[in-house]
């Protein structure tokens, strides 16, 4: 089974926020897998890895980094995958903006789609919607996964309905 999906990392110390995209991804059945790679530390093994992931099958990149974040944004500058940048805030990190804008504030024709600070989530949510553009069964399990979001926010109005105040209209 080759991997459709990388998570890639700064350091192990983001696997607790990148952990949340390999559940997710894992629960959806989509071959991944995940590396920690550094851009400051291990350069030429992110290079590496940049040019022969497309080899290996992976279709989508999602890197996770903290504090001055450049991981997803040379990831980016070495491939032609798409790459989806998780900002993480870090021990060292300035309340997270750093991870942030080090993350969206790519020049151009170096594209990183950023989701929100520590969402590894929806970074494999978007994995998915890329994936599903060329894939009929990651499509379908993207739609169950969409309507379950609708449901369960329409069963938390129903469920609201029964709190009860002495002045609530």
């Amino acid at each position: 089974m080759k991997p459709r999906v990388s998570i890639i990392m700064g350091s192990t110390s983001d696997w607790k926020i990148m952990e949340q995209a390999a559940k997710l991804l894992d629960e959806m059945e989509i071959p991944f897998e995940i590396n920690a790679l550094s851009a400051h530390r291990t350069p030429e093994k992110v290079m590496e890895f940049t040019e022969n992931a497309h080899r290996r099958g992976v279709q989508v990149i999602i890197a996770g980094a903290g504090a001055a974040a450049h991981l997803p944004g040379v990831i980016a500058s070495g491939t032609h995958l798409p790459v989806i940048g998780v900002p993480v805030k870090s021990s060292n990190s300035l309340d997270g903006w750093d991870s942030i804008l080090s993350i969206l504030q790519m020049p151009a024709g170096i594209p990183v789609a950023t989701v929100a600070l520590d969402n590894a989530r929806n970074a494999a949510i978007l994995a998915l919607q890329i994936l599903s553009n060329g894939d009929d069964a990651v499509r379908e399990k993207l739609i169950e996964f969409k309507k379950n979001l609708k449901n369960k926010v329409v069963q938390a109005n129903e469920d609201l309905k029964e709190v009860k105040f002495n002045y609530r209209t």
